[in-house]
């Protein structure tokens, strides 16, 4: 695998750019700005999303999604809610047996889908797999040792994906669990929100352990009766990329939590922001399905009603601390 395309130039997209490079790959990436595409190759800059990495001269960009997806695996970063549109735009240009690895993390509003759902319904002759894990775009950029899952069903493809894309720096954990990598991905980003809440709140160390540790639990509990494995979730793709983004303020949900925190609105915050959001967007997706499993997830639950539901936060909080007591399994 020589050739990789890259669908999304935001900073994850540039970041996968950056190491698929690194690994000794063409890369072609795919925008839909012109400008983006254009200060690019200009400047070998991606100066609306990830300013501060220059880019090798052999990433190239362009708007032609024809050109992009004639690659040997084509990394799908573009924002969960735009993936559908983008697969299926890209329908058309797609060799069958080319491999579409999903860098989205969130399912559908509306449908509830997961993304592997959303591609498999648009691009049905692509090989799936699934990269998931705690990843800060810059620090990947930058070639700071990181860790990730890449689930793959085919274990063979699998290993050439790790193959095409590992380096000493970016270490890529094969797995055959894509249900369990993608749950994680995409619920982590709904309880970091909540992390946030709690640190501008103020309510302490404590009891951002105990969200996290009883977010996990909740996570745990979707990813099983969707069918994943309960060891993926204390893997890279679960427990690791909760941990980070509930637990720094680089993170675009545990920020915007912290806002909200403190006092700030909603629609304030959104709009002064270019990069999506992710858990926005994802909450009532996994409230959704979760009332669909008739599984029990109150702290994502409480989330969404704040993010969407116009309940007041600090009503959410206190309805969210008086809940019976449990035994800890629950």
């Amino acid at each position: 695998m020589q050739r990789i395309g890259i669908i999304g130039a935001g900073a994850w997209g540039t970041a996968l750019a950056v190491t698929a490079r690194r690994a000794g790959r063409d890369v072609v990436m795919w925008a839909h700005e012109p400008d983006v595409v254009a200060t690019i190759n200009a400047t070998r800059r991606n100066q609306t999303y990830l300013p501060d990495m220059h880019l090798d001269c052999c990433i190239r960009a362009t708007t032609d999604m024809a050109d992009a997806v004639n690659a040997d695996a084509v990394l799908l970063v573009t924002p969960a809610q735009h993936l559908r549109a983008t697969a299926r735009a890209l329908a058309p240009f797609w060799r069958p047996g080319v491999p579409a690895v999903i860098c989205a993390k969130g399912i559908e509003q509306g449908s509830d889908c997961m993304m592997t759902e959303v591609v498999q319904a648009e691009l049905p002759e692509a090989p799936q797999a699934v990269l998931s894990g705690p990843t800060f775009a810059i620090e990947v950029a930058r070639g700071l040792p990181t860790a990730i899952t890449l689930a793959c069903a085919d274990a063979v493809l699998g290993a050439k994906l790790v193959d095409a894309l590992g380096t000493p720096s970016f270490r890529p954990y094969l797995s055959t669990d894509l249900i369990g990598a993608e749950i994680g991905g995409a619920v982590k980003n709904v309880l970091a929100i909540a992390c946030g809440i709690v640190e501008g709140k103020g309510y302490g160390d404590n009891a951002r352990a105990a969200l996290i540790t009883r977010g996990l639990a909740e996570m745990s509990r979707l990813a099983l009766a969707k069918g994943g494995r309960a060891e993926s979730l204390m893997g890279l793709s679960g427990m690791g990329d909760l941990i980070l983004t509930a637990s720094s303020a680089q993170s675009r949900n545990y920020s915007l939590g912290l806002m909200l925190g403190q006092g700030r609105q909603l629609a304030d915050i959104l709009a002064e922001r270019k990069a999506v959001t992710e858990g926005v967007w994802s909450a009532g997706a996994v409230v959704d399905m979760a009332a669909r499993l008739d599984i029990e997830m109150p702290i994502c639950a409480a989330v969404d009603s704040v993010l969407n539901r116009s309940r007041p936060l600090d009503e959410a909080i206190t309805q969210l601390l008086s809940r019976p007591f449990k035994a800890e399994s629950r």
